[in-house]
């Protein structure tokens, strides 16, 4: 039930059944109309409650299986919207066809819709191309350890 922030990538002119590259690309768009002013504006969009569509390729259960396993077997399946809120989203770098931004959501949020969503306000594609969450509630990955550092501590605790 934390908030988690994520830093990312949306690559603008194509889209893939998974919304990321574990699929291919399987339609392909012209970016010539697509300016940064555009892209900053439609950002103001991703703000405050709304519903999403998870992607096809996830994990929720639908009929007591994994909808992943449903879409890699080219199932059609009816996938409820879920209410969702996006606190924060910040585009940091555009450098078409790449959108680099950081965003603060709730629970439940697929960035994977995000910026399959990002692409379609666009009257483009987008598909996620880079992700790190970078906080959940309180843990931040600035404060994580290695595994060697886990492992040295582990070992110090074990003598």
């Amino acid at each position: 039930n934390l908030h988690k922030t994520y830093s990312g990538e949306i690559t603008l002119g194509g889209k893939t059944p998974s919304f990321d590259l574990e699929t291919e690309i399987d339609q392909k768009f012209d970016l010539i109309n697509i300016t940064k002013k555009q892209v900053y504006s439609v950002s103001k969009e991703f703000s405050g409650e709304m519903f999403q569509k998870p992607p096809l390729f996830s994990a929720i259960k639908v009929q007591g299986e994994r909808l992943y396993k449903k879409a890699r077997r080219g199932e059609k399946v009816n996938v409820k919207t879920r209410k969702i809120t996006i606190y924060n989203f910040e585009i940091t770098e555009i450098n078409l066809p790449k959108v680099k931004f950081i965003i603060n959501c709730s629970k439940g949020t697929y960035i994977r819709s995000i910026a399959n969503d990002f692409g379609l306000k666009l009257k483009n594609g987008g598909y996620l191309s880079e992700l790190t969450r970078e906080k959940i509630g309180n843990y931040s990955l600035n404060q994580s350890l290695t595994i060697s550092e886990f492992e040295k501590n582990l070992m110090r605790d074990i003598s």
